[in-house]
């Protein structure tokens, strides 16, 4: 891992994956191994959107920008702590106008087929969102972004933007997964005490559910940035006996 990278962030060095490293770089090994995964889960083989489309997908937003430009990402999430990406550049972000929060359901990775998992995304909401953005260098951003599509949009569920975010540095635009409403993994309507039992309950190939928030708290306590959601959910789910969600 380059210690440059991080020269604005020198205390993320060592608290992020390298990409090497990371469980999450959907390289075609990877892949086949979530495809294969998934069958044995009972999920079918059309559990996720196909490669043609993840491709159409990825052009139709990114096919406009400059082949000599980098491409910024912006993380609120697990991207935080393992973006499974070769970056140049980390910086400090603010994306206006959304919020984390988890109202993403997942049936693999941090769930599972009898107990779906939440994991986060970003709903349309006054205020604003910190995390990081991550600067790919033009020569490998083609690459990267590809791999970074498997991943993340690999049933669809959220809706790719290039949103203007501002950072110490300056502003900049960076590719963005907000939430898509539309799509049955959105669980925009569970109230604090729903998502907190399913976050104690559920689990994947990829850990536990608690897990992730715990990274999440984890790596925002190391940055200073404070979410005050965030912190209610994590006492609720470390506070309170498990119970049944909706219950």
């Amino acid at each position: 891992m380059n210690a440059f990278a991080f020269r604005h962030l020198p205390e993320l060095y060592g608290k992020i994956v390298p990409a090497e490293a990371s469980r999450l770089r959907a390289t075609d090994d990877v892949f086949a191994s979530w495809d294969a995964q998934a069958l044995a889960l009972g999920l079918g083989a059309r559990w996720r959107c196909c490669d043609e489309w993840l491709e159409a997908s990825r052009r139709a937003l990114l096919g406009r920008l400059d082949c000599q430009q980098d491409l910024w990402i912006f993380a609120y999430g697990s991207l935080m702590w393992d973006p499974a990406l070769h970056f140049t550049e980390l910086r400090r972000a603010r994306l206006p106008a959304y919020q984390r929060r988890f109202s993403y359901l997942t049936t693999i990775g941090r769930g599972n087929a009898e107990q779906a998992g939440l994991v986060l995304s970003l709903e349309a909401q006054p205020g604003h969102c910190e995390g990081l953005a991550f600067r790919i260098d033009a020569s490998i951003a083609e690459q990267e972004s590809r791999l970074f599509w498997r991943r993340e949009m690999i049933v669809g569920g959220y809706q790719p933007r290039l949103l203007p975010v501002s950072t110490p540095q300056g502003e900049l635009l960076a590719l963005t997964l907000v939430s898509n409403p539309g799509h049955a993994s959105h669980a925009g309507g569970l109230s604090l005490e729903q998502e907190a039992a399913i976050i104690r309950r559920a689990q994947g190939s990829h850990g536990t559910n608690r897990d992730y928030l715990e990274q999440l708290v984890e790596q925002l306590d190391r940055l200073g940035m404070v979410d005050g959601y965030v912190q209610r959910l994590s006492r609720l789910v470390a506070d309170s006996q498990p119970t049944h969600p909706g219950r």
